[in-house]
């Protein structure tokens, strides 16, 4: 494969105008949902000066996506897709205005911005799936993992610098300058969804609800190639997940400097936009399953040296490898189950996907944390690698469909 068939293949967005649209649109939407969080957090830390409050923020984002995230993908296989991804991005832009009036006139109570949040959270859980199950029907089987790659990068590019740019408008224009350029960024997201065509309802409009949501847990549990890159998802971010250990580990690498800390979140961002830029050199394979256990069991061995070595900088080059294999793993793992979900279910395994990333990750690093307190920051790294590892090889053994 030469240097051109490494890098990322853009050919979805030479080819498809709608699909263009529509990541353009995310894009921009992405910078200003990462402005957004910057603001409602520093807001609520200067109304409150409590951990509790700020803390809470994340659960008002978790909660309606875990809550309401299968009931969302039913609603998703059930009505045109378009339409319910057009009107969840126009209500996220009126949270957004409102955000921005009381941010620049009055601002609300705490529980007041909360509530916004729960409803933009509760937004994300129906848009989310309807802009997944888009996919297919605007890229072929051939595209799909391009576009999933493309997709990819452009969250990892807002991560990475939204909050850098939060910061900046924030101390130039305070919290309402944030939130009035998410809503101007909606704009822009509206103008990629309005360019879609039209979906017809894939699933049954005259099913109720409970028995659409048990239909499609049926489907996860029979299906054992989406099965098992769901499970092999939830090994990775439960048994290895880090980040609540990065504090700890840069006091006792870095000598507690501030500066330092942010290193870490950087080491795995730069690691996974390095392995989307190259992704031509995974998403073109064949074997779409094989390679996300391979990039899971290099996730766990990475993050299990991260636990071991004592050089610092040695440590950091190892969650740049750790942020590469989790690229190659995600994009891999939404490949399969894209390719291997029918379409009159695919809102809802996109929904059962969507909770396992939102959920996955906070189970991690709950844990991580857990057993550092009990026993020592290294040997939660080094334990959670180690299982992580183990598990991802007993999920591959146990569903030959996913390798193959």
């Amino acid at each position: 494969m030469g240097v051109t068939g490494a890098l990322i293949d853009l050919g979805p967005l030479r080819r498809c105008p709608a699909f263009r649209r529509l990541w353009l649109g995310r894009v921009c939407s992405g910078f200003g949902s990462q402005m957004t969080l910057v603001a409602v957090m520093y807001q609520v830390w200067q109304q409150t000066h409590s951990t509790i409050w700020t803390g809470a923020v994340g659960l008002a984002q978790a909660l309606p996506l875990v809550a309401f995230g299968l009931f969302a993908g039913a609603l998703a296989d059930r009505v045109d897709r378009r339409r319910l991804y057009l009107l969840t991005t126009a209500g996220l832009a009126v949270c957004s205005a409102l955000l921005a009036v009381q941010g620049f006139l009055r601002p609300l109570p705490v529980a007041g911005v909360l509530l916004v949040v729960v409803v933009q959270s509760g937004l994300v859980a129906c848009g989310g799936p309807a802009s997944r199950a888009l996919l297919p029907h605007l890229l072929g089987p051939a595209e799909l993992p391009a576009g999933l790659a493309l997709n990819h990068i452009s969250f990892q590019a807002s991560m990475l610098i939204g909050p850098a740019l939060g910061g900046l408008v924030l101390g130039r224009f305070g919290v309402g300058g944030c939130y009035l350029a998410d809503a101007l960024t909606f704009g822009l997201a509206l103008w990629g969804a309005a360019g879609l065509p039209r979906v017809p309802p894939a699933g049954r409009r005259d099913e109720p609800a409970l028995r659409a949501v048990a239909r499609g847990l049926r489907f996860l549990a029979g299906q054992r190639a989406v099965r098992g890159a769901l499970l092999t998802d939830l090994a990775a971010t439960v048994l290895a997940m880090p980040i609540s250990l990065f504090p700890l580990v840069n006091a006792a690498r870095f000598d507690d400097d501030p500066r330092t800390l942010g290193l870490f979140l950087t080491a795995i961002a730069a690691g996974g936009v390095g392995a989307s830029l190259l992704s031509g050199t995974f998403t073109r394979l064949s074997r779409p399953g094989l390679v996300m256990v391979g990039g899971a069991t290099v996730w766990g061995v990475a993050l299990a040296l991260f636990g071991v070595v004592a050089d610092p900088w040695l440590g950091l080059a190892c969650l740049v490898l750790a942020g590469a294999a989790d690229t190659v793993a995600v994009i891999s793992r939404a490949t399969v189950v894209q390719l291997h979900t029918p379409p009159r279910l695919l809102g809802r395994v996109a929904a059962a996907e969507q909770i396992v990333g939102q959920a996955g990750p906070d189970l991690g690093n709950l844990r991580a944390g857990l057993v550092a307190g009990a026993t020592s920051g290294p040997v939660a790294l080094l334990s959670g690698g180690v299982l992580c590892v183990v598990a991802v090889a007993v999920i591959a053994r146990t569903a030959p469909e996913l390798r193959r």
